[in-house]
This record gives structure tokens, C-alpha cells and sequence, in this order.
């Protein structure tokens, strides 16, 4: 059975940091994109990061561009996101995704979390 398992969330106040991770299982994800989407409340899904494979490769909403870091250690099969100068908007349930490729795209993504909260006050 895949399963992505996301950590890390939790409460944090403006400004301050958190790191998620998401570590895979069943299968080995070493090869695929990886990305990372949260949703707030009444909100659509929507993009924050992405990377390749080889890690040769990141992109970033422009809304967390210079704040979160997208990074991956294909021995562990885990994808991070680092998340630096959190704001009151970055409150959301993180998922991190695999796929083929790493866009922006829900769409291209196969596999799904379950999502961590992160909740910033303020």
C-alpha cells in the first residue's frame, strides 16, 4: 500500500519557522516529482512548491518565494519544506504529492497525503 505520511505541522506565531516532512512508503518514490499544496479554509487547493527528482530542479508560488525551501532525501524517501517568516495567510493544511513531474498542477499528481495543519497567529 502507498502511503505519504506528512509532519511537522503544528502551531507557530508570526515570523516564526516550521519544517514539514513527508515520507513515503510501498513503493520507492525516487524518480518522481514531488510537490507540496495546502488548502485553507474555503479556499481551492493550491500550489506552494515543487521539485524534481534529482533535485536539479525547485519552483515556488510566488506568494512563499524567499520564505520556504523544497528539498528531498531520496534514501529516506522524504520530501521537506522548510518554512521561514511564516505569516498569518500561510494557515493551511499542507500535502505533500508525488507524480511524474513536480508542476504546479494538482492534476499531474497521483499520489496524496493526508494533509498537516500549520496555523501562524498573529
Amino acid at each position: 500500500q502507498v502511503q505519504l505520511v506528512e509532519s511537522g505541522g503544528g502551531l507557530v506565531q508570526v515570523g516564526g519557522s516550521l519544517r514539514l516532512a513527508c515520507t513515503a512508503s510501498g513503493r520507492n518514490f525516487s524518480n518522481n516529482g514531488m510537490g507540496w499544496f495546502r488548502q485553507a479554509p474555503g479556499k481551492e487547493r493550491e500550489f506552494v512548491a515543487g521539485i524534481n527528482w534529482r533535485s536539479t530542479m525547485t519552483h515556488y508560488a510566488d506568494s512563499v518565494k524567499g520564505r520556504f525551501t523544497i528539498s528531498r532525501d531520496n534514501a529516506k524517501n522524504t520530501v521537506y519544506l522548510q518554512m521561514n517568516s511564516l505569516k498569518p495567510e500561510d494557515t493551511a493544511v499542507y500535502y505533500c504529492a508525488a507524480g511524474d513531474t513536480s508542476t504546479s498542477s494538482p492534476r499531474d499528481y497521483a499520489y496524496w497525503g493526508q494533509g498537516t495543519q500549520v496555523t501562524v497567529s498573529s
